[in-house]
């Protein structure tokens, strides 16, 4: 077999690197003599979706070449098929299925929103694949076949409202639940509707609600009703509004003079990628609520923002869309869980890297991240930051500890749970202190 100049000498800059970050030539050349692990990468890099989810193919494709670069995994390079779904929540279907059953991935990194993850769901659980989703989400369920890397509602939106209702965030009385018209900020804010009312004694009068479709451009008429609303001083915004939807809708705000001290917006699907595109000024002091903010100064972070920028750069970015976000740091995450799950499992098949992933722990630029041992889900700290001129955060609170996972929130599933370890069969009631599993009610 014929080999041409351009692949001997990146062969031999492929062995130089493995030497040099101590895997050593033996291992490096075991890895290439063998067939590579496909994984499927399934984000949207075009569409509405592409300003968000574009970064997070990158990062995960950084994540694969840096686990190839130190011998790849089992002795094998990980190669990724690569899909564009375009924002079309058929398209995720139709591309998982493809990446499962013709490019037979070992796993797949893939999705942002929850109608794009609930489209490709019943293909995973079919034929028992296994997608790792980097997004916050809405919780009300929990699937084997997927590891939830993003936040839960406990881990994000609840510790958002916490924060406005404090006096260091306000002490604000009145929320407007803005989102985008689909499943994650129809159940997000159901809940938090619950929530307020229940757990905080707000009055449902005090509570506005209103939806827009993916895209949407024109938000003068809702800002104007915004502004009515929070005439007083004492409301705020909750934005669940997702995708390049965030553009107008921050501009108008600023636009109608809707600055941060008059009703300050707090945000769950907005972050410093979606910042980039704005003119930041006007928006210093709205709200975001994340378990990751680019502003961390922990040296694994700074190590990890080091190593973007670099692949960024090499990509054709300029350094001022070298950002990191929360979305970004849950898939370089869980593309390194994965990795470790198959060495400790010694196998690619899916019920063993299950297995393998229950109490796992890598290192993250947040310190120690774990996979919860019975709902798939990850222990995190909780954030809250502030938008400064530079299009970053600063950081005003954060949990002390870890913040372990609840799919079903409290407020609207007291007695719900979920746990797929040690015979586990998923989603439970308790009905007088037992566990009786939604899978044999049905």
């Amino acid at each position: 077999m014929s080999v041409s100049r351009r692949e001997f000498l990146k062969g031999g800059l492929i062995a130089a690197s493995g030497v040099a970050a101590g895997v050593g030539l033996p291992r490096i050349l075991a890895a290439q003599g063998k067939e590579p692990i496909k994984v499927g990468v399934l984000h949207s890099l075009s569409g509405t979706m592409a300003i968000s989810e574009g970064p997070i193919k990158e990062v995960v494709l950084m994540a694969i070449d840096e686990i190839n670069k130190s011998g790849g995994v089992l002795g094998r390079k990980v190669e990724a098929v690569v899909e564009d779904p375009a924002s079309n929540w058929d398209l995720f279907a139709e591309k998982s299925k493809k990446l499962l059953l013709q490019d037979k991935v070992a796993c797949v990194f893939g999705c942002w929103t929850s109608v794009s993850r609930k489209s490709v769901l019943p293909v995973f659980e079919k034929n028992n694949g296994l997608l790792f989703y980097p997004v916050q989400y809405e919780g009300e369920e929990c699937s084997k076949n997927v590891i939830y890397t993003g936040a839960t509602i406990n881990q994000q939106a609840t510790p958002g409202v916490d924060y406005v209702m404090s006096p260091e965030g306000g002490n604000k009385k009145k929320f407007y639940l803005l989102g985008s018209d689909y499943v994650y900020p129809r159940t997000t804010n159901k809940i938090l509707r619950a929530y307020l009312m229940k757990k905080k004694n707000v009055p449902e009068a005090n509570i506005a609600e209103e939806y827009t479709p993916f895209h949407h451009q024109d938000y003068q008429t809702i800002i104007g009703k915004i502004k009515s609303f929070g005439a007083a001083g004492d409301a705020c915004v909750i934005n669940t509004l997702n995708g390049d939807t965030n553009v107008p809708f921050f501009k108008e705000l600023a636009n109608q003079g809707l600055t941060a001290d008059k009703i300050p917006t707090m945000s769950y699907s907005f972050a410093e990628v979606e910042l980039q595109t704005l003119d930041v000024k006007p928006l210093v002091g709205h709200l975001a609520s994340w378990n990751y903010f680019m502003s961390i100064k922990s040296p694994e972070n700074q190590k990890w923002v080091k190593a973007w920028k670099e692949w960024a750069k090499k990509a054709g970015m300029s350094d001022k869309q070298a950002v990191t976000d929360d979305p970004m740091m849950h898939a370089y995450v869980h593309v390194k869980l994965w990795a470790e799950a198959v060495k400790k499992a010694e196998s690619t098949d899916v019920d063993k890297v299950l297995k393998a992933v229950e109490n796992l722990q890598v290192s993250s630029p947040v310190g120690k991240y774990k996979v919860d041992a019975e709902n798939h889900h990850t222990w995190k700290p909780v954030f809250i930051g502030k938008i400064r001129e530079d299009g970053q955060f600063d950081i005003v609170k954060r949990t002390p500890e870890w913040v372990r996972p609840e799919p079903w929130s409290s407020v609207t599933y007291p007695e719900r749970g979920c746990d797929w370890s040690k015979g586990g069969k998923g989603t439970f009631d308790k009905v007088q202190g037992k566990r009786v599993w939604l899978s044999e009610k049905q």
